[in-house]
């Protein structure tokens, strides 16, 4: 991969990267940046509710039909390197076995940014504690006694996408990303989750209130940004800059 194009997406479960950073991962894809996902897990047990309802229902099935879903919509976003690391779900095993994993990916990957879940979200620890854990990771990666003679990861920025039910999170975004020219991709990769459907046209209602946001914050009335799908981020590290606009 080259080192100055590159991007990793940490995801807790197999639908989150499609819902909250979708649009960012098509619009970079779209930019020449090889995206890495990492799905911690498929979501089997705590996110897969429509599937549990039918009859014979297995975990392996939930499992399958979960990866099925995550490896069609990475493909309609553009990206050829997602990985699945099984770890289960509801709560996820971040131990420290996990945690090398996550480590060793990071520094193939090099990734210029970086994107995971809330600080805090108490309706799914899963998420949280993804976050908690990708910081985790992203320091290990810098540091020089972990596994001498590897590379070792710079100062990526770490986004964090927004989580369901906004309001309750304490999550404030401070960039929105314009992603009308991909919305096409994320709205084709949005239906691809055919265990989540009633999510859909929740997620579409967030890109359009992201755009309503971005182009308020881009001139509003005096000549905004002519938006109509976006997402929003936090970001948890500060910027170096060479001018204030």
């Amino acid at each position: 991969m080259p080192d100055d194009k590159t991007a990793l997406v940490i995801s807790a479960h197999s639908a989150d990267f499609v819902w909250r950073g979708g649009g960012a991962i098509a619009l970079h894809r779209a930019m020449g940046y090889a995206v890495t996902v990492v799905c911690l897990s498929y979501g089997e047990r705590g996110e897969s509710a429509k599937l549990w309802k039918q009859d014979g229902m297995t975990l392996e099935k939930v499992k399958t039909a979960r990866r099925t879903e995550a490896e069609n919509a990475a493909a309609e976003l553009g990206v050829t390197d997602i990985r699945f690391f099984d770890v289960g779900d509801y709560p996820l095993d971040l131990g420290p076995d996990t945690r090398d994993r996550m480590v060793d990916v990071i520094r193939e990957v090099q990734p210029r940014w970086m994107m995971t879940h809330s600080k805090w979200d108490p309706y799914n620890t899963d998420h949280m504690n993804t976050m908690r854990f990708t910081l985790d990771c992203r320091m290990v990666a810098q540091a020089w006694g972990h596994n001498p003679g590897q590379k070792v990861l710079g100062a990526p920025q770490l986004y964090l996408f927004e989580p369901h039910q906004t309001e309750q999170m304490g999550w404030t975004p401070d960039v929105f990303l314009d992603i009308t020219e991909v919305w096409d991709r994320k709205w084709a990769a949005i239906q691809c989750m055919q265990g989540q459907e009633h999510l859909w046209s929740y997620y579409r209602n967030v890109a359009e209130n992201r755009a309503n946001h971005l182009r308020r914050n881009s001139g509003g009335q005096a000549g905004g940004r002519a938006a109509k799908y976006a997402e929003g981020f936090q970001t948890v590290f500060p910027r170096t800059v060479d001018a204030l606009e």
